[in-house]
């Protein structure tokens, strides 16, 4: 692929706000979560060093629920995941649907506690704090609710009563969704008998209710149309956290339906202030523009300035851009923890001693045991061994299982990821390698396998709609015993290729496949490594994984235009 050597400097924004002296304009570069982060919530904690906290949707991902945290609204580090280990809810190692998982996380601050209300579609609803946000074991277990719909709000009202609004489908019409709404009691989690609050514009379904409280009045943000091309964000405002609400006139205030932004799908927001008063927004959008087919990334985080001044509505700062002009905080990465900033590149050897990556991701609860680093006599290794069911899985599968799958977000619309594999199988089944993973039923693979007792070959195949057909290519048993290099590669906006060959040698493409094959649902990509033995229980034989390499080498804004994959660290060389 050819590097990308032309970054053109043109702003798309034409939107410009009063702010105060303090902070000048300076470029927005979206979006501030790129890859598979839907359903943002954020937050900005004075307390902690005025430091802004972002959480997003996870689905069947693990650890789920990522914390980020940024000090100028562009540069976010992972901080951790509030849900980090199987004893939080147990259940969710048992779900079946690839949609399911944690939808939509409400994430609040709230008497010196960070507190996030999800619904697990699939095991169950709940809510979980903690004290410390950069401490993984301070969240506490998810104490459930008993709230019949999802994506549930969490609002401490200034009486002190707790509420819960959510989306729910109406029984007897399974195609028309209403914002119903409950009272928690804390810290037991019951709550009362569900009631009507709100059904928005009238737009199905309304979802994604957010409510704050603002000059006397109560606001409730929510979602409408659906979450591909009709999604939008509306808003109303009642004397009361039980209504009746006033619909805005304005409404919806952001969306891209009907236009051609490249930016699509924008909806699903909150909002919040900065430390000097300035109000913004997140909301998730797809980058496919309107013809919506190629998104592989999924739904990703954006952000937008908003003016709401006193005893008026909010005005959202649309549409939503690659690169938009707006009061940013003053850059500063001063951040603690040790997680990667989101748009860092990867290059891991997996020395002794060293830890998986906190932003590497399992599908489900991982076996643990299937994954060490460095294991003795392969220093600089990560150790894979197989699970009995592929990536797919079969008939037999159950999701307790487990699969042998370890990977991280696609970030970025052009990049290389690469590893080195050393495995040689010697049972017929025995598979290990890379994959452009979106879920169980979408995926592409490249791996090194045992087909018969002649010999071992590369396989590429994938899975999914009009998925192109098997390849196997016979390769040289001493690639095998030297170690090989696999890639997968982004190289334009439409397509990835997959490319092999032996460990510092040349490499190879094997297959191209396009990005449409993972634009699909409500996830977005993950690249990684496997390793199964495709139901044969004699298959143990373990694959050492090596020289993990993710280079993001551009992001795809629209109208021909690209900005470097670390955003403004190059700014000045555009």
């Amino acid at each position: 692929m050819k590097a990308v050597s032309l970054f053109i400097a043109a702003s798309l924004s034409g939107i410009s706000y009063c702010q105060p002296a303090k902070q000048q304009n300076s470029t927005i570069y979206n979006p501030i979560l790129p890859g598979f982060h839907p359903d943002p919530s954020c937050v900005f904690v004075k307390e902690w060093d005025n430091t802004f906290f972002c959480a997003t949707s996870t689905f069947l991902a693990f650890p789920g629920i990522p914390i980020y945290a940024s000090k100028d609204l562009q540069n976010f580090r992972l901080i951790g995941h509030a849900f980090n280990r199987p004893e939080q809810l147990p259940a969710f190692g048992n779900i079946t649907g690839q949609q399911q998982g944690w939808y939509a996380p409400t994430l609040r601050y709230h008497n010196n506690r960070f507190w996030i209300i999800n619904s697990c579609v699939g095991a169950a609803t709940g809510y979980w704090s903690t004290p410390d946000p950069y401490n993984n074991s301070a969240w506490t277990n998810v104490t459930p609710t008993d709230i019949p719909g999802y994506d549930p709000d969490l609002f401490w009202d200034t009486d002190g009563t707790i509420y819960s609004a959510f989306a729910k489908t109406v029984l007897s019409d399974p195609f028309t969704t209403e914002i119903h709404q409950v009272n928690i009691s804390m810290p037991s989690g019951n709550t009362t008998t569900d009631r009507f609050l709100w059904n928005g514009t009238g737009v199905q379904p309304p979802e994604g209710p957010h409510m704050m409280i603002k000059d006397g009045y109560h606001y409730l943000l929510l979602a409408e149309g659906g979450t591909a091309q009709a999604h939008q964000v509306t808003i109303g405002r009642g004397k009361s956290a039980q209504g009746p609400f006033e619909s805005d006139p304005a409404n919806p205030i952001l969306t891209a339906y009907n236009t051609s932004e490249y930016f699509q799908t924008v909806g699903h927001a909150d909002l919040f202030q900065d430390s000097v008063g300035n109000w913004w927004g997140v909301a998730l959008s797809t980058r496919s523009g309107p013809v919506y087919e190629t998104w592989p990334m999924g739904r990703e985080t954006v952000l937008y300035p908003a003016k709401w001044e006193k005893g008026q509505w909010p005005v959202l700062g649309g549409p939503i851009r690659g690169k938009m002009e707006a009061p940013l905080p003053p850059v500063n990465k001063n951040i603690r923890g040790t997680g990667a900033f989101v748009k860092d590149p990867d290059n891991y050897n997996f020395s002794p001693g060293s830890s998986i990556p906190s932003h590497f991701s399992y599908w489900r609860f991982p076996q643990t045991q299937n994954y060490a680093v460095s294991p003795k006599g392969h220093a600089n290794t990560l150790r894979l061994l197989p699970s009995r069911a592929n990536l797919t899985g079969d008939a037999a599968f159950v999701p307790t299982d487990g699969i042998t799958f370890i990977g991280r977000r696609q970030t970025d619309t052009l990049f290389t990821y690469s590893v080195d594999v050393d495995y040689s199988p010697s049972q017929i089944g025995e598979e290990s390698g890379v994959t452009l993973f979106l879920t169980q039923t979408y995926h592409v693979d490249l791996g090194i396998v045992r087909l018969n007792k002649t010999g071992n070959c590369l396989r590429f195949r994938a899975e999914g709609p009009n998925a192109p057909k098997e390849t196997v290519v016979a390769i040289p048993q001493k690639w095998c015993d030297q170690g090989m290099q696999l890639q997968i590669q982004a190289y334009n906006v439409t397509h990835f290729s997959f490319s092999a060959g032996p460990k510092d040698g040349q490499i190879k493409q094997i297959a191209t496949v396009p990005a449409t094959i993972v634009s699909n649902g409500f996830t977005g990509s993950f690249v990684g490594v496997y390793a199964t033995n495709n139901g044969n229980a004699k298959g143990k034989t373990p694959s050492y994984i090596s020289n993990w390499v993710y280079q993001g080498q551009g992001q795809y804004i629209g109208n021909g235009e690209f900005y470097p994959s670390n955003g403004q660290k190059s700014g000045a060389g555009f």
